[in-house]
C-alpha cells in the first residue's frame, strides 16, 4: 500500500502557454495494432468462452507518445517500422491524421505489423500477448538514415519496444548534437550507466524504477531513495510515476511529490504514454520541470476516462479546459 501525502497544486504556474511556433520532437519507437477483447472473465487454459465487445485500436508505446505530443502542441517526427499489411497502412494513416511526419516510418516487406492481443475482463483486469513484428526490424541503419531528423529536433523521445541497440544509437546521436533525451524504459530491462548518462529525463514507473535502482518503491520515501540512486547512475532528472497516486520528480536541485488528479477511471491504457508525450511538450515549450510534470498529470488523468490507447489521448485545448475546471472547483 502506497502512503502518499497530499499537496495542494499551485495553479498560477499552469497558466496556458501561447504557442508561437510548435517545437519539433522526434520519437523513436514502436507502432502496434491493439486487438482488444472484452470478456466477462478470463478463460481457463483450453477453454472457449463467449466474449463481448471487440476493438481494433492503434497503439504501441512509441506511436502513443508521438500522438500525445502532436495533440498537445508539438511538431512530431516518428521513426519506426510497420509491416506491409493492412494494419501497417492503417497505423500510418492514423499518425498522418494527427499531422505527424512519417517520412522515417519504414515499411518492412513480408513482415507483420506489431500486434497486441488484449483480453479485458469485467473488473478491468487484462492479459496481453505482444507480437512485435516489424518493430524488431528497426535497426541502427534506420537511425543513421534519420540522424539529421534527430539532430534538428528540440527533444528525442524513446522507449524500449524496439531493439535496445537501436534505441542506444538514437540516444547517442541526440547526445552528440546536444538534443535533450527523454527515455521511458518500458518494458523494463537492465541498462548500462553509459546509456543512462546520456538521458536528460528518465520517466519510470515503480517496477522500472525498482529494476534500475534496486529499491522497491512502495511510498514516497522509497521513491525518493530510488530516484536518488538513478541520479547517481547519471541521468539528468527522474520522474517516477505512481499511477493514480501521482509522480515523484527529482533532479540535483529538486525532490518533490506531485499528487495525481482524481477522475472516474474507464481504462488506464496509454496513460503513461500520454504523460510522456505531454511532459515532452511542456519541456520543449519552456515550462519548468515541475510545471511540465503537473500538466502531464492532467493529460494522463483525462486519458484514463476514455477507452483504448490513441482513441483516449486528449488534445491540448481539452487539457487546458480540464485544468481550468479543476482550478474553479
Amino acid at each position: 500500500m502506497l502512503s502518499i501525502p497530499h499537496h495542494k497544486i499551485d495553479y498560477d504556474q499552469l497558466k496556458p502557454q501561447v504557442l508561437a511556433m510548435k517545437p519539433v520532437i522526434s520519437v523513436v519507437g514502436s507502432a502496434n495494432m491493439d486487438l482488444v477483447f472484452r470478456t466477462p472473465r478470463m478463460p481457463l487454459i483450453g477453454e472457449t468462452i463467449a466474449g463481448g465487445e471487440f476493438h481494433q485500436i492503434p497503439g504501441g508505446k512509441g506511436a502513443n507518445q508521438a500522438v500525445a505530443a502532436a495533440r498537445l502542441g508539438a511538431a512530431v517526427k516518428f521513426i519506426g517500422r510497420v509491416g506491409d499489411d493492412a494494419f501497417g497502412a492503417r497505423l500510418r494513416d492514423c499518425l498522418v491524421a494527427d499531422a505527424i511526419d512519417v517520412s522515417e516510418l519504414a515499411v518492412t516487406p513480408q513482415t507483420a505489423t506489431g500486434v497486441a492481443g488484449i483480453i479485458v475482463d469485467a473488473s478491468g483486469r487484462n492479459c496481453i500477448v505482444l507480437a512485435p513484428g516489424a518493430n524488431e526490424r528497426l535497426t541502427v541503419l534506420d537511425i543513421t538514415l534519420a540522424a539529421q531528423v534527430i539532430r534538428s529536433s528540440k527533444l528525442l523521445v524513446c522507449q524500449l519496444e524496439t531493439p535496445l541497440e537501436t534505441v542506444a544509437s538514437a540516444i547517442d546521436v541526440a547526445a552528440k548534437a546536444k538534443v535533450g533525451v527523454i527515455l521511458n524504459p518500458a518494458p523494463a530491462r537492465e541498462l548500462d550507466d553509459s546509456l543512462l548518462q546520456k538521458v536528460t529525463y528518465l520517466i519510470v514507473n515503480e517496477v522500472e524504477a525498482g529494476q534500475l535502482s534496486g529499491v522497491e518503491v512502495t511510498d514516497t520515501a522509497s521513491a525518493q531513495l530510488a530516484a536518488s540512486k538513478l541520479l547517481l547512475r547519471g541521468v539528468g532528472a527522474v520522474l517516477l510515476t505512481m499511477g493514480e497516486h501521482g509522480v515523484f520528480i527529482a533532479d540535483p536541485d529538486t525532490a518533490q511529490f506531485i499528487p495525481g488528479i482524481a477522475v472516474d477511471v474507464v481504462d488506464t491504457t496509454a496513460a503513461g504514454d500520454t504523460f510522456v508525450g505531454a511532459f515532452a511538450v511542456g519541456i520543449a515549450n519552456g515550462l519548468s520541470f515541475e510545471a511540465a510534470s503537473i500538466e502531464a498529470q492532467y493529460a494522463a488523468a483525462l486519458t484514463v476516462t476514455q477507452l483504448g490507447a490513441q482513441t483516449s489521448i486528449p488534445h491540448r485545448q481539452e487539457v487546458l479546459d480540464f485544468m481550468a475546471s479543476r482550478k474553479a472547483d
